[in-house]
């Protein structure tokens, strides 16, 4: 497995290895991330994985300065999966002047939910995903990128950005990898505390809960809503949201319609000081 940090050196690692298949990541790395890795070797002539803590998509307030970092960890796990190329760019290299050109993604779709109470998150997800697009797929003309459904938001965002700029390049979703008990793996499940950790799966529960009020209640959405965040808040968390939205779109489904239309219920919530989010396609 070669690491390489510079975009130069990147393109040269690449050039002539054929079709790459891209997993970005933010690094600390857990199964499943590892999941996506073994999706993108399936897909493509060269795996290449991106560690790279985006400044640009966190808030003032968030935690960019305390996100984990365990880079030798992690070069070691992909280079285990069968990785191989780990693009690690400093700040400097990715963004050697400031970031003044950004990509805006389409408000609709990008300053709700997530967006709303993450204001430009989106903005900064779709700068750096199009500029490491551009960095791995340029000497190619194209190629494959796995993320996570975890982040369903992002995925629909990205999927959408790539269609409107007619990138020749392939987005993979891939189902959310799991704790035992059902608890989403994520990064930031390291903030929990045991006995954070023994509550965190209440999320993923309530956004069951939903889906099924949905489905057999015929009581309307936004009363099932509200009693879902209700039964979160009285658990001890801090709801944002927890909803359910047509799956392409994330718009709420016509009055009449949440029994038959494919949906997605979606919760971000958080626990202590650590927001969790979740979501459940049924």
């Amino acid at each position: 497995m070669q690491i390489v940090q510079s975009i130069d050196a990147l393109r040269q690692t690449l050039a002539g290895r054929g079709r790459p298949a891209f997993v970005p990541t933010m690094g600390n790395l857990h199964e499943g991330h590892l999941s996506l890795v073994r999706h993108a070797r399936e897909h493509g002539d060269i795996t290449v994985a991106s560690i790279f803590v985006n400044r640009l998509q966190f808030l003032p307030h968030e935690d960019f300065d305390s996100y984990p970092r365990t880079f030798e960890a992690d070069c070691a796990t992909l280079q285990a999966q069968g990785c191989d190329v780990v693009f690690a760019p400093k700040e400097q290299d990715l963004y050697p002047q400031p970031q003044t050109f950004k990509l805006q993604p389409n408000p609709a779709l990008a300053d709700i939910l997530e967006g709303h109470f993450r204001p430009g998150f989106f903005t900064g997800v779709c700068t750096v995903v199009m500029k490491l697009f551009a960095c791995v797929f340029g000497t190619a003309g194209g190629g494959v990128a796995v993320f996570g459904k975890k982040d369903y938001q992002q995925l629909l965002v990205i999927r959408h950005m790539v269609q409107q700029f007619a990138l020749p390049v392939q987005i993979i979703g891939v189902d959310t990898e799991r704790a035992a008990d059902g608890l989403a793996l994520s990064s930031r499940n390291a903030y929990l505390n045991a006995e954070q950790r023994a509550q965190a799966l209440a999320l993923h529960k309530q956004l069951q809960w939903l889906a099924h009020q949905v489905r057999t209640s015929g009581q309307p959405l936004a009363q099932s809503e509200a009693q879902a965040m209700q039964r979160l808040a009285d658990l001890g968390w801090q709801p944002d949201y927890l909803t359910v939205r047509q799956r392409g779109n994330l718009l709420p489904p016509a009055q009449g319609d949440a029994s038959q239309t494919p949906l997605v219920a979606l919760g971000a919530a958080k626990l202590g000081t650590t927001r969790l989010i979740d979501n459940l396609e049924f």
